[in-house]
């Protein structure tokens, strides 16, 4: 094996306890809020993967001290922001690139953001489309897509109809929002994530929340607070999955996240027979014990997508084990990811010998009623999350599964292969 490959093998049962990393979500907001704010910030429980430490040197760039004290515990004392010396690089974070957009807006910033190749691919515009709106100049010479120049300062107020159900372009908004004159205010036509109006007003913001609409109160100037990061379920997903899939396992995911926007996996699963087990311990956060189990097929409509849009991967892997045919509806979104996970999934299910096709944005997926083929080197296309979903599919097929582009998972799970074999997996 290569240094950026990995290869799982099937035969041992998964038991123990595991500390799920920090969410990666709110990992990106603290430092992004903690830098806009007067004040220092502490952090707890920072995820310290790729993605999150791109953000932390780009606030750094933009001004804020920044500083790790430990593993996972950080101190941001924000301000004005200035215009960084060199371009933000945003290497493969999405997440990075739109949200830091929609904070720089807000003051008189001259930046240039850049990404690595993947991230050049993937559309800027529902975010660079508000921000012109509300009076940010904003430059794209490859088509709406990086590098983005930006020039911010003396926004106006917006009062927006995104197209899609986002996270991002709602943060996007919402940031560059707090230095606009005049009422702000965004409509989705559907729910999506909610942890920057969270956020926001822990941080101090007045903010109003009703169905589909989130709005910027009189009081914007942000003060700095302590934010404790849970385990993010998007991690937690994998061995989750993979406790379901391998016989004999009984593994319980301590301190994850559980979002009732974030929740549509363990719904789907549940669905479809896996024996979970949660036990919330206050607020957000639970305790979740997950057995063997075996799994039948479902349908999944389109209106699932947002409660679990990065976790079709592995939903995609649990349906090849499942008894019957499962349908995973509405998949558009997932076509301008990392990669176009859709057809990821399905390369790498043929690959393994698993029986699936598309139709428009519906994926179909017969089953196996137990452990497929396998027996296959699949390409993740430098996807974090393909990468991981075939290692899992790895452990409890007929035969061993060898991924490549391993080296992308440390964009949100470092340590993922480690973690899996204190849980006894084999993946080397």
């Amino acid at each position: 094996m290569t240094a950026d490959t990995l290869t799982a093998a099937p035969g041992r049962s998964l038991k123990g306890e595991m500390v799920v990393p920090g969410d990666k979500s709110i990992s990106h907001r603290a430092l992004i809020l903690g830098a806009l704010a007067d004040g220092e910030t502490r952090i707890e429980g920072l995820l310290e993967s790729r993605d999150v430490l791109a953000t932390a040197d780009a606030v750094r760039a933009f001004g804020a001290a920044v500083e790790r004290i430990a593993a996972g515990s950080w101190r941001v004392r924000g301000g004005p922001w200035q215009s960084p010396v060199h371009p933000i690089d945003c290497g493969n974070s999405g997440t990075s690139a739109r949200m830091l957009m929609g904070a720089a807006a807000g003051f008189p910033v001259d930046v240039v953001f850049t990404g690595d190749e993947s991230l050049s691919r993937r559309p800027m515009d529902r975010v660079l489309e508000p921000l012109r709106e509300m009076g940010a100049e904003v430059f794209s010479s490859n088509g709406g897509r990086l590098p983005v120049r930006l020039r911010g300062g003396r926004l106006r107020g917006l009062r927006y109809r995104s197209k899609v159900a986002s996270a991002q372009v709602k943060s996007a908004v919402l940031l560059a929002g707090l230095h606009a004159a005049g009422e702000v205010e965004v409509w989705e036509p559907g729910p999506s994530r909610d942890h920057t109006e969270s956020m926001l007003e822990s941080f101090g913001c007045d903010l109003d929340r009703e169905a589909g609409v989130a709005r910027l109160g009189f009081r914007r100037a942000l003060k700095a607070t302590h934010v404790q990061v849970p385990g993010d379920p998007s991690s937690a997903a994998f061995p989750l999955v993979a406790a379901v899939l391998t016989p004999g396992s009984r593994v319980l995911l301590s301190s994850v996240l559980l979002n009732p926007l974030r929740t549509g996996l363990l719904t789907t699963l549940a669905e479809m027979g896996a024996d979970l087990r949660i036990d919330r311990m206050g607020g957000e956060v639970a305790d979740i014990e997950v057995r063997h189990s075996p799994l039948r097929s479902i349908d999944v409509p389109a209106s699932r997508v947002p409660s679990m849009v990065d976790e079709y991967p592995i939903l995609a892997i649990a349906a090849a084990f499942a008894a019957g045919r499962t349908v995973l509806r509405g998949l558009s979104e997932l076509r301008v990811k990392e990669c176009d996970r859709v057809e990821a999934i399905v390369s790498g299910l043929l690959a393994c010998g698993v029986e699936c096709w598309t139709q428009d944005d519906d994926l179909f997926i017969e089953g196996c009623a137990g452990p497929p083929p396998g027996g296959a080197c699949v390409s993740a296309q430098g996807d974090h999350r393909i990468a991981m979903s075939f290692l899992v599919l790895g452990l409890a097929s007929q035969q061993p599964v060898t991924v490549d582009s391993a080296e992308s998972i440390g964009t949100s799970f470092p340590g993922f292969a480690g973690t899996m074999r204190e849980l006894g997996a084999e993946i080397g």
